[in-house]
């Protein structure tokens, strides 16, 4: 595999991560079967969601694939009123990203991003490469601390 602009920033900024592919089923792109591809724990597997909020624009959320984006504790975690999730045919322009693709890591704006607090309790977690097909695993705190994220409750 060819490696991914998140793979290239993490190696400039000295951060160690690994790499874990898998076969890509367009008919299938969940969370917990990426999970299942690639032998790790669904709970240590997160997703990277693109939100818009009322008053603070496009928000970042990474959280667990087996779990929902919560609205109210996002808006509340971030200090807006209301969040919404950003259309898909939005998510390309705004991150550089396709779905099922979406990274934390090199999007087109370092847009204010949130790591579910669950988080902390994994040595690793998993984040998407970047591209469909490829998990980065890395440390959560290296994760939050390079994307300058906050950890926050944010899951149903």
């Amino acid at each position: 595999m060819n490696k991914t602009n998140a793979m290239r920033l993490l190696e400039q900024a000295g951060i160690e991560y690994e790499v874990k592919e898998y076969e890509v089923d367009e008919n299938d792109l969940s969370g917990e079967s990426v999970a299942k591809k690639v032998g790790l724990d669904p709970d240590c597997v997160f997703k990277t969601l693109v939100t818009r909020g009322e008053k603070r624009g496009i928000l970042v959320f990474c959280i667990p694939v087996t779990t929902e984006l919560d609205l109210k504790k996002a808006a509340k975690a971030v200090g807006d009123k209301k969040i919404e999730p950003v259309h898909v045919k939005e998510l390309l322009g705004l991150t550089g990203y396709i779905r099922g693709g979406c990274s934390p890591i090199g999007m087109k704006k370092a847009y204010p991003t949130y790591i579910d607090e669950t988080g902390v309790l994994f040595d690793k977690i998993s984040v998407s490469a970047g591209v469909r097909g490829a998990q980065i695993i890395i440390n959560p705190e290296k994760l939050c601390e390079y994307v300058k994220a906050e950890f926050a409750d944010l899951s149903l």
